[in-house]
Parts: C-alpha cells; sequence; structure tokens
C-alpha cells in the first residue's frame, strides 16, 4: 500500500507518515521496500497506525510511544501499570483544571475590575 492510501484511509497527512517512520513509530516491519526502494506499507499498517492514534488521543507522546515500542513486547502486568499511570497524570489534569476553574469562579465573585487597572479592587464609595 502506498504512502498517499495510508494517509487517506488514516485521515493523517503524508508528513505525520514520514515523521512517524522518522522518528521509529513505524518500524520497518510495516514499510516493504520495492526495487526503485519506493516504499509500499503492509496492510498491519492500518491497525498499528490506529493503535498509535488512540495512544496520542489520551495524551501518550510520541516520547512514551517510541519507549513502548523499543521494550519489544511487554508483559500484560506491565502495560496495565502503564494505563494505570496515564489514568493517573489524567485524574491529576482533572483536578488541576476543576481547581483551576473555581478558582475563575471565585475571581467572578470579587470586586476586581479592571477599570481601575489590572486586579485593582474598585474602592470608590457611592
Amino acid at each position: 500500500m502506498k504512502i498517499s492510501e495510508v494517509a487517506k484511509r488514516m485521515d493523517l497527512p503524508i508528513s505525520t507518515i514520514r515523521y512517524y517512520e522518522k522518528m521509529g513509530i513505524i518500524t520497518d516491519e510495516y514499510i516493504l521496500r520495492e526495487q526503485n526502494n519506493y516504499r509500499n506499507y503492509t496492510s498491519d499498517i492500518i491497525d498499528y497506525l490506529q493503535v498509535v492514534k488512540n495512544c496520542l488521543a489520551v495524551g501518550f507522546t510520541i516520547s512514551d510511544i517510541k519507549s513502548m515500542i523499543s521494550l519489544n513486547g511487554i508483559t500484560k502486568e506491565e502495560q496495565a501499570r502503564i494505563i494505570k499511570e496515564k489514568i493517573e497524570e489524567i485524574e491529576a489534569a482533572q483536578l488541576n483544571l476543576e481547581n483551576a476553574k473555581q478558582t475563575l469562579y471565585g475571581l467572578l465573585q470579587t470586586d476586581i475590575t479592571c477599570e481601575s487597572g489590572f486586579g485593582k479592587h474598585d474602592r470608590t464609595v457611592s
């Protein structure tokens, strides 16, 4: 399968697929070289890239994915540990966002105005 077909099926830019190759995310097992050195991808690339996209969507970085690939196979327990760590990171981020939201709600309740200058209390008495 040519790179353009992979890109279309995965809804990814060709440049992203090339970047994944350069970064070692797409490994040689998914690439077949023709005599003219053009790349052909195995049909397994579609499922593989879907896993990569899913990992990125839930917050794993390219570096995280590259590290997992370099392990060349992990136990179910190790996989569970990695996933649980990511869940903990997401929960911590959710807590930080909730705290930030509550802080902003608190700011709405104050009498700080921008008319008197940024962050200054309106001390005028009517």
